[in-house]
């Protein structure tokens, strides 16, 4: 299959209602055990790129780095694969189309794209996150690739206060319909856990809504029932994996004396 036509399947995938789920992965080995294990498409988490390679999440990993990763696993696997390129590593339009540009010579067919400000503090503006996102999709386009750009919105995640989280509906539903007109594919609202909320974000934006599975957010038969369209798991496989990792580690030596 063609990256256009791994693409075109990626986007179809994303149903309201019928979630793809995606079983975040770091690396090839783990991009071929979750393929192996039933996924229909895979996809990075930021953190657990940048942790296991010793890094901290935000863009400390170089991009280099991360384009190689990501160069290794559609080299590995077969499936239409998606790459959290967080910030994109570049506040300037057209550079972060040209680091985009970058992930599609790499195999991808999507990107997770966040409207956080990394290294500074808060979100952009809903009207210069639109142009940055629209300035992806004119590369993409450009290259004839049917491109996901799932936008992200972090309104969510740097609130903790969950109770405040209907104050911010309305605002994430504007920034949703703005990232659409700019061309997105998808939105992604982690942090969100409230089923209310939820099914409220997805009645009101014509975009597959992706929910992140963390804390108190319901399992993903439930979150299709609230017209979710996609649903991954972030660094939770990654913190997973890690603990067994040193149970068993710890487990050897003791037994070792």
């Amino acid at each position: 299959m063609s990256q256009k036509d791994k693409a075109a399947a990626f986007g179809t995938l994303h149903q309201k209602g019928n979630p793809v789920i995606i079983y975040n992965i770091w690396d090839a080995g783990t991009a071929k055990a979750v393929a192996d294990a039933g996924a229909k498409a895979l996809g990075t988490g930021s953190w657990s790129v940048a942790a296991a390679q010793g890094y901290a999440d935000g863009e400390n990993l170089p991009m280099d780095v991360l384009l190689a990763t990501a160069k290794s696993i559609t080299t590995a696997v077969d499936l239409p694969f998606t790459v959290d390129f967080e910030g994109g590593y570049a506040e300037d339009p057209a550079q972060l189309a040209q680091n985009v540009s970058k992930v599609i010579d790499a195999g991808a067919v999507g990107i997770n794209f966040e409207d956080q400000i990394v290294g500074g503090s808060g979100v952009y503006l809903v009207e210069q996150q639109a142009e940055r996102i629209r300035a992806i999709r004119a590369m993409a386009d450009g290259r004839d690739i049917p491109f996901f750009i799932n936008a992200r919105t972090d309104l969510f995640l740097k609130e903790g206060d969950q109770a405040k989280h209907a104050g911010l509906l309305d605002e994430a539903i504007a920034r949703a319909e703005a990232y659409a007109a700019a061309g997105a594919s998808g939105f992604f609202a982690p942090g969100l856990a409230d089923d209310a909320l939820i099914a409220k974000l997805c009645e009101a934006v014509a975009l597959p809504v992706n929910i992140m599975m963390m804390g108190s957010v319901s399992a993903p038969k439930r979150l299709a029932e609230l017209g979710v369209g996609r649903v991954s798991y972030g660094p939770g496989p990654y913190r997973a994996m890690m603990a067994k990792l040193k149970e068993d580690a710890a487990a050897v030596f003791a037994a070792a004396g």
